[in-house]
Formats: structure tokens, sequence, C-alpha cells
């Protein structure tokens, strides 16, 4: 196998599964069949992998304490996790995503799920080496073309977690832009013009209020809606979001049906 090929470690104590992944990616990766999390272990003393693929439910040592134990190890806690699973409801994969997963990948998958997710995350961690995925989420220094026809949304928070969880649950429906530090959005609206902004209401310099004056200062933004991401019930609060221009809010913990629901409705 070619040296400078990545390297993927697949971990499943089903040996169809492992066999069935080998098949579908070993024409581009290094694939490293693994039947146990402490088969991983004994590899990762030889050989650092670009991802793994990490199965949930495995005997003796099952895929959330493998992560656990690869995050707390400095050799390998940079190392990217896709969960492989047949739990895929959005409770599991928001809390996998709070452990350090990359993603979940729900079982059965196909070929093109498989690859599409790999080279998805590859993008995300070797941007210059992977093949590009124009479904990824886009960071607030990157600038995507937009002319794929889906609206497009922009989701401000200070957590990745939260981040990661907005672009899953909505990308197969819209262009998903997501934004760490909100002190960024000026530079980004001059890049991008989403159809919606969802805005966290509480972050520790500026607050979704704050935010909304900046985007209303772009005339082609005067009337585009804004959902609110909030914890808060404060009618007060609620009542100078709707003054600013807010359409709407949404509740944290965010619940799947209600977030597409609102969406839908104001995009």
């Amino acid at each position: 196998m070619s040296s400078n090929r990545k390297k993927i470690m697949m971990v499943d104590d089903d040996p169809v599964i492992l066999k069935i992944g080998r098949h579908f990616l070993m024409d581009t990766y290094e694939v490293y069949p693994l039947p146990s999390a402490a088969k991983l272990f004994e590899t990762l003393e030889k050989v650092i992998p670009d991802l793994i693929l990490l199965d949930i439910v495995m005997p003796e040592v099952d895929g959330v304490e493998a992560l656990k134990r690869l995050k707390a190890d400095s050799r390998f806690a940079s190392i990217p996790v896709i969960f492989v699973t047949s739990v895929g409801d959005d409770k599991s994969v928001f809390e996998h995503l709070k452990l350090g997963a990359y993603s979940n990948l729900t079982k059965p998958f196909s070929a093109e799920e498989l690859t599409e997710r790999v080279e998805n995350c590859l993008n995300d961690y070797f941007p210059d080496k992977a093949k590009p995925v124009r479904s990824e989420p886009v960071a607030a220094d990157e600038n995507e073309d937009d002319s794929d026809g889906k609206k497009v949304i922009l989701a401000i928070d200070d957590s990745p977690e939260l981040l990661r969880m907005l672009y899953l649950l909505l990308r197969n429906d819209y262009k998903v832009h997501t934004l760490l530090e909100p002190e960024k959005l000026e530079s980004l609206l001059e890049t991008i013009k989403p159809d919606l902004f969802m805005l966290d209401y509480h972050m520790p310099e500026l607050t979704g209020l704050d935010l909304i004056p900046v985007i209303r200062s772009f005339e082609k933004h005067k009337e585009t809606p804004i959902i609110f991401l909030t914890i808060e019930k404060s009618e007060e609060i609620l009542q100078e979001a709707a003054r600013l221009g807010v359409k709407d809010y949404i509740n944290k913990p965010i619940k799947a049906d209600m977030l597409r629901e609102k969406v839908g409705k104001h995009i």
C-alpha cells in the first residue's frame, strides 16, 4: 500500500462491517481493519492514523470509553474520530459530539455515505490535501460559493459542539455556515449572503442582541430573518429582541423537530 495515502483505522467487532468498510475505502486510503478497542490501542503504538472509524457497541471496551481514552492521551487526542453506530437519533449525536467525536455514521451505511463522511472529515483536518466536499460547514475566514441553489444559514454560537450539531441537522437541506467568533461577523458578511441568521443570546464578549445592529447595518440584511438560540425565557429580553427584528427563538437544549420547523418557516 502506498505510504503517502491517508491512513484510516476502522474498529468494529463485526468482521462483515470491517470487510465492507475496507472494500469501500481501500482504493483511496490505507485501511487498518481492527476487531476491538484493545487492538486499536495496540496498533496505535506503531502507526498514527489520520482518522479513526469507531464502532460504539463492542465487548470489553466500547467506543465511548475508547474515545475518552484517546482524548485523554496527548499522542492521540488530535486524531479525528467518526462513530459508526446503529443509533442515529439526534440526542445521541449531540452527546457524541460533546465527547469529542467528529460526527456519527449510522449503520447500515452505503459506499457513498462512508466515503463522503470520510472526505468531509479529512477536508476539515487536512484542507490542502483532501478532496474538497461542498457540504462542509464554513468557518469565519473562508469564502465558499453558494451557487448550488440551497438557502444559506449562518449560525453563531460560542459552543463548537452546538454548531456542529446544527450543521449535522440542517446540512441536507441548507448551506450551513458556522461562526465561533462573533467579532468576525462584519467581515464575514462581506463574503457571504445568508438567508437566515441563528444567533446565540449568551456569548462571552458579544451577545446576540449586540450582533443585530451589525447585521442590519448591511442594506442586503435589513429584512433578513433572525432566530435566537437561547435558554432565556425572560419576556423583557424577548420583547427587546423582537423590537430589534428577531423573528423567533429556539430554546436550548435544541430539539431537532422544532429546529427544522422554525428554520423552514422563516427561511
